[in-house]
């Protein structure tokens, strides 16, 4: 596949189009929030979250003297994770629309670094990625970053994914980059397998902020270091 939309099997891969504006925007939304409730399940699982749950419940059944206002708390307790959890999702997402996804063409389509394509079957937009360099400064030099990857849930398993993300890294070792980066989170492991085997190995992880801290959420950084030798990206 390649990005003048050369049709591959039953989708083709293109560069984004005006056209593509409120399908892309739809497609990130969906598929950030659907990991919400393997974000919820992560943080039950956390050792320090059951910890506290236990503690919660052990306190509240010495002060009340009841099973059930222990287990009443506990039950609050998880209703209050999910909340947070749902929140970071929908802050996260709130946050990429009004940025770069407010202005696809404006972020990812004005310099010869960025690139923003779209995997379309049936007359519809059912993948996406994106491509610009990264924030960090020495990573820019001779990096470039994968953003937005994203495919509806109809169309998964079918190696649009992979393409998506092939046509990053050749998109990247063109120009004369030497790797790609990119972030992924903790709950993504469909993700972080797609990544692993596309060449990416994961070279650190952070929380973002302290409620991420507090849920146990990381952020994964994955790099790709690029076959062969590259010429020095143009300024």
């Amino acid at each position: 596949m390649n990005g003048a939309g050369v049709p591959m099997a039953s989708y083709r891969i293109r560069q984004y189009q005006d056209k593509d504006f409120d399908a892309v925007r739809t497609l990130f939304a969906r598929g950030m929030l659907e990991h919400s409730p393997a974000g919820y399940r992560h943080v039950l699982r956390s050792a320090r979250v059951q910890l506290q749950l236990l503690v919660l419940f052990v306190l509240v059944r010495a002060a009340g003297g009841f099973w059930l206002l222990g287990l009443g708390a506990v039950a609050l307790a998880l209703v209050a994770i999910w909340l947070l959890v749902h929140s970071y999702s929908t802050a996260y997402v709130r946050q990429a629309l009004g940025t770069d996804m407010a202005d696809v063409r404006g972020t990812y389509l004005r310099s010869p670094h960025s690139c923003f394509w779209v995997a379309e079957a049936g007359g519809a937009v059912v993948g996406m990625v994106a491509v610009e360099p990264p924030q960090d400064p020495a990573e820019r030099a001779v990096a470039l970053e994968l953003k937005r990857l994203s495919v509806s849930r109809e169309h998964r398993g079918c190696g649009i994914a992979a393409a998506l993300c092939a046509e990053v890294l050749r998109f990247a070792r063109t120009r004369g980059f030497g790797a790609v980066v990119l972030s992924t989170s903790v709950v993504q492991v469909p993700a972080q397998r797609l990544y692993e085997s596309q060449g990416f190995r994961r070279v650190g992880a952070t929380s973002p902020s302290l409620l991420a801290f507090l849920l146990c959420f990381q952020v994964f950084r994955y790099r790709c270091d690029l076959p062969g030798p590259t010429a020095a990206p143009p300024r």
